[in-house]
């Protein structure tokens, strides 16, 4: 990589929102937030109130950020992850079988809506028709995870990545917005075939779906990123008015999203002591995949990935 090309790919320091890390490259002027945990690669009700004070900044804002005292506009907003091998796991599944053995619901019902609190400001472009969501996937999207990175507007992944929905495996399906944003990339029956089957994806399956929108080599993701964003550029103001044109013609409405959350919840209450041992054994496969990955362990197998929802 030559000088002018560093250069160019030069990414800022911007904020660190507790478990998101926040930088900015002002050559395209892109903000990108990595998700970094300091426990389970999850969306813990801490990860998502992180998650949720960086997005409301960015949508009180108008779409700037700070920088140096001086505000910026952002152009693109690329969401990912610091954890090797993992993007997010998905639902807080501890937290789960917490409150649907105290039988409460409103806390269940809390922890979807802040789930589609973040979800909402991705797919409304933080409130900014200029600017457009990238999802960089650099390892395996699961559950919630996935539904992360359906809500942006292009979906960048690397070859080693994979995605999928395996909350059938207990007898649940994935409420926080899967329904919607695929059934919208790939219709309807495909949607509800791939929640329905529990199925992990690689990339280039998903790719060929039509649901991953640029496949990247594996370590090469921030580069293609970088890539697509270069070759838009002439024309970005078009590309952006595309974007919006499928919120026009299809759009996710957040009370679509919230309606389809409370089935989730009647859905989650509905569980036996069967489903809620296996979501069990999932949380345990969870905690030992970790502790692997902390060791320096080889990556999990696909056994292990259909354990991880």
């Amino acid at each position: 990589m030559n000088q002018m090309t560093e250069i160019a790919n030069l990414r800022l320091p911007v904020a660190k929102h507790g478990q998101l890390e926040v930088e900015f490259e002002p050559a395209s002027n892109a903000v990108w937030a990595f998700m970094n945990p300091a426990g389970m690669p999850s969306f813990t009700l801490g990860l998502l109130s992180d998650i949720r004070s960086h997005d409301v900044a960015l949508e009180q804002s108008g779409g700037r950020i700070m920088l140096g005292g001086m505000p910026q506009k952002v152009d693109y907003y690329v969401g990912a992850s610091r954890v090797g091998g993992i993007y997010n796991l998905g639902g807080d599944l501890a937290l789960f079988l917490l409150l649907i053995k105290a039988r409460d619901r409103e806390a269940l019902a809390h922890y979807a809506r802040r789930c589609i609190d973040c979800l909402w400001a991705r797919i409304s472009n933080f409130g900014s028709r200029t600017l457009t969501t990238i999802s960089l996937v650099q390892g395996d999207a699961l559950g919630g995870g996935f539904e992360s990175v359906l809500a942006s507007d292009v979906i960048i992944a690397e070859e080693r990545a994979r995605l999928g929905l395996p909350e059938v495996l207990f007898n649940l399906f994935p409420g926080m917005g899967a329904y919607s944003l695929l059934a919208r990339r790939i219709g309807a029956r495909a949607a509800e075939d791939l929640i329905l089957s529990g199925r992990i994806l690689t990339a280039r399956e998903l790719h060929e779906m039509g649901v991953v929108d640029v496949l990247a080599a594996d370590g090469e993701g921030e580069r293609a990123v970088q890539e697509y964003i270069r070759g838009n550029e002439k024309r970005r103001n078009a590309l952006q008015a595309v974007h919006a044109c499928r919120q026009i013609v299809n759009p996710v409405t957040r009370e679509e999203l919230d309606a389809i959350t409370d089935v989730w919840v009647d859905s989650a209450l509905r569980l036996d002591d069967r489903d809620l041992k296996l979501m069990g054994r999932v949380v345990r496969s969870q905690l030992r995949r970790i502790e692997a990955l902390r060791e320096g362990a080889a990556e999990a197998s696909e056994a292990e990935l259909q354990l991880s929802a």
